[in-house]
Protein backbone atom coordinates (compact mmCIF):
# COMPACT_ATOMS: atom_id res chain seq x y z
CA UNK A 1 0.00 0.00 0.00
CA UNK A 2 2.64 2.24 1.05
CA UNK A 3 4.80 1.15 -2.18
CA UNK A 4 1.68 2.45 -4.64
CA UNK A 5 1.16 5.69 -2.47
CA UNK A 6 5.07 6.39 -3.28
CA UNK A 7 4.18 5.60 -6.99
CA UNK A 8 1.34 7.83 -7.68
CA UNK A 9 3.39 10.82 -5.48
CA UNK A 10 5.89 10.70 -7.77
CA UNK A 11 3.64 10.01 -11.36
CA UNK A 12 1.77 13.40 -9.99
CA UNK A 13 5.21 15.17 -8.96
CA UNK A 14 6.30 14.56 -13.03
CA UNK A 15 2.52 15.47 -14.10
CA UNK A 16 3.11 18.87 -12.34
CA UNK A 17 6.24 19.46 -13.47
CA UNK A 18 5.86 18.94 -16.90
CA UNK A 19 3.08 21.23 -16.94
CA UNK A 20 4.70 23.67 -15.06
CA UNK A 21 7.69 23.19 -17.81
CA UNK A 22 5.11 23.63 -20.91
CA UNK A 23 3.57 27.17 -18.67
CA UNK A 24 7.04 28.47 -18.56
CA UNK A 25 7.84 27.59 -22.11
CA UNK A 26 4.46 29.55 -23.41
CA UNK A 27 5.43 32.41 -21.19
CA UNK A 28 8.87 32.25 -22.93
CA UNK A 29 7.19 32.55 -26.01
CA UNK A 30 4.95 35.74 -24.58
CA UNK A 31 7.49 37.29 -23.18
CA UNK A 32 10.00 37.32 -26.25
CA UNK A 33 6.54 38.57 -28.59
CA UNK A 34 6.27 41.32 -26.02
CA UNK A 35 9.83 41.88 -26.43
CA UNK A 36 9.28 42.58 -30.63
CA UNK A 37 6.80 45.40 -30.22
CA UNK A 38 6.44 46.49 -34.11
CA UNK A 39 7.01 50.09 -33.14
CA UNK A 40 7.28 51.56 -30.41
CA UNK A 41 6.90 55.49 -31.25
CA UNK A 42 3.94 57.57 -31.56
CA UNK A 43 3.54 61.08 -32.15
CA UNK A 44 2.26 63.76 -29.45
CA UNK A 45 0.81 67.14 -31.18
CA UNK A 46 0.28 70.03 -29.26
CA UNK A 47 -1.23 73.10 -30.91
CA UNK A 48 1.31 73.00 -34.23
CA UNK A 49 4.22 71.84 -32.23
CA UNK A 50 5.12 67.72 -32.86
CA UNK A 51 7.00 65.43 -30.14
CA UNK A 52 8.18 62.12 -30.74
CA UNK A 53 7.84 59.69 -27.84
CA UNK A 54 9.15 56.14 -27.18
CA UNK A 55 6.31 53.74 -25.61
CA UNK A 56 7.98 51.42 -22.70
CA UNK A 57 7.26 47.59 -23.21
CA UNK A 58 5.18 46.88 -20.68
CA UNK A 59 0.90 46.01 -20.65
CA UNK A 60 -0.42 49.49 -19.87
CA UNK A 61 1.67 51.40 -22.58
CA UNK A 62 0.73 48.48 -25.29
CA UNK A 63 -2.90 49.00 -24.20
CA UNK A 64 -2.69 52.51 -24.26
CA UNK A 65 -0.93 52.45 -27.98
CA UNK A 66 -4.32 50.52 -28.73
CA UNK A 67 -6.30 53.51 -27.78
CA UNK A 68 -4.73 55.19 -31.13
CA UNK A 69 -4.97 57.98 -32.46
CA UNK A 70 -6.40 59.78 -29.49
CA UNK A 71 -7.12 63.31 -29.62
CA UNK A 72 -8.02 64.66 -25.73
CA UNK A 73 -8.48 68.25 -23.82
CA UNK A 74 -5.55 67.76 -20.59
CA UNK A 75 -6.19 69.75 -17.76
CA UNK A 76 -3.31 71.85 -15.89
CA UNK A 77 -2.43 70.34 -12.93
CA UNK A 78 -0.04 71.69 -9.87
CA UNK A 79 1.75 73.98 -13.35
CA UNK A 80 4.29 70.75 -14.06
CA UNK A 81 1.59 68.30 -15.79
CA UNK A 82 -1.44 67.76 -17.75
CA UNK A 83 -3.92 65.06 -17.14
CA UNK A 84 -6.84 63.78 -18.96
CA UNK A 85 -8.99 60.21 -17.04
CA UNK A 86 -9.43 57.64 -19.67
CA UNK A 87 -12.63 56.17 -20.22
CA UNK A 88 -11.36 52.77 -19.42
CA UNK A 89 -8.81 51.34 -16.89
CA UNK A 90 -5.48 50.45 -18.41
CA UNK A 91 -3.32 47.68 -16.65
CA UNK A 92 -0.56 48.92 -13.94
CA UNK A 93 2.18 47.93 -12.31
CA UNK A 94 2.57 51.08 -10.38
CA UNK A 95 5.70 52.44 -8.88
CA UNK A 96 7.31 55.56 -7.66
CA UNK A 97 9.93 56.84 -9.20
CA UNK A 98 11.01 59.07 -7.05
CA UNK A 99 11.68 62.03 -9.34
CA UNK A 100 8.96 63.03 -12.72
CA UNK A 101 11.31 64.20 -14.94
CA UNK A 102 9.64 66.65 -18.23
CA UNK A 103 8.72 64.81 -20.60
CA UNK A 104 7.49 61.66 -18.86
CA UNK A 105 4.10 60.02 -19.58
CA UNK A 106 2.81 58.16 -17.21
CA UNK A 107 -1.17 56.58 -15.71
CA UNK A 108 -1.79 57.68 -12.64
CA UNK A 109 -4.00 55.11 -10.64
CA UNK A 110 -5.46 53.06 -13.43
CA UNK A 111 -7.45 55.27 -16.34
CA UNK A 112 -5.22 59.18 -15.74
CA UNK A 113 -3.10 59.82 -18.49
CA UNK A 114 -0.46 62.34 -17.09
CA UNK A 115 2.25 64.48 -19.38
CA UNK A 116 4.74 65.93 -17.57
CA UNK A 117 6.21 69.68 -18.10
CA UNK A 118 8.44 69.86 -15.60
CA UNK A 119 11.61 67.79 -13.47
CA UNK A 120 10.57 67.68 -9.79
CA UNK A 121 10.28 64.92 -7.25
CA UNK A 122 7.63 62.70 -5.96
CA UNK A 123 5.49 60.83 -3.50
CA UNK A 124 2.62 59.42 -5.70
CA UNK A 125 2.84 56.25 -7.48
CA UNK A 126 2.62 55.93 -11.33
CA UNK A 127 2.60 53.46 -14.18
CA UNK A 128 5.27 54.57 -16.97
CA UNK A 129 4.23 54.49 -20.22
CA UNK A 130 6.93 56.38 -21.88
CA UNK A 131 8.75 59.24 -22.33
CA UNK A 132 9.61 62.28 -25.23
CA UNK A 133 12.72 61.94 -26.82
CA UNK A 134 14.02 65.26 -27.07
CA UNK A 135 12.60 67.37 -24.89
CA UNK A 136 13.58 71.09 -26.36
CA UNK A 137 10.16 72.89 -26.36
CA UNK A 138 8.03 70.47 -24.74
CA UNK A 139 7.29 72.55 -21.33
CA UNK A 140 6.43 75.78 -23.32
CA UNK A 141 4.08 73.97 -25.47
CA UNK A 142 2.80 72.60 -22.46
CA UNK A 143 2.88 75.59 -20.17
CA UNK A 144 -0.60 77.03 -21.07
CA UNK A 145 -3.25 75.67 -19.03
CA UNK A 146 -5.95 73.27 -20.65
CA UNK A 147 -4.95 72.31 -23.93
CA UNK A 148 -5.87 69.94 -26.73
CA UNK A 149 -3.06 66.91 -27.29
CA UNK A 150 -3.06 64.34 -30.40
CA UNK A 151 -1.82 60.83 -30.22
CA UNK A 152 -0.95 58.91 -32.88
CA UNK A 153 1.42 56.12 -33.92
CA UNK A 154 3.97 56.30 -35.93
Amino acid sequence: MKHSFLILITFMSVLISSASSCNKVDDNINSENSHTMINGKIKITVNSQTFTATLFNNNSAKAFKEMLPLTINMTELNSNEKYYDLPNDLPTNSSNPETIKNGDLMLYSSKTLVLFYKTFSTSYTYTKLGTIDDVAGFASALDSGNIIVTFELL
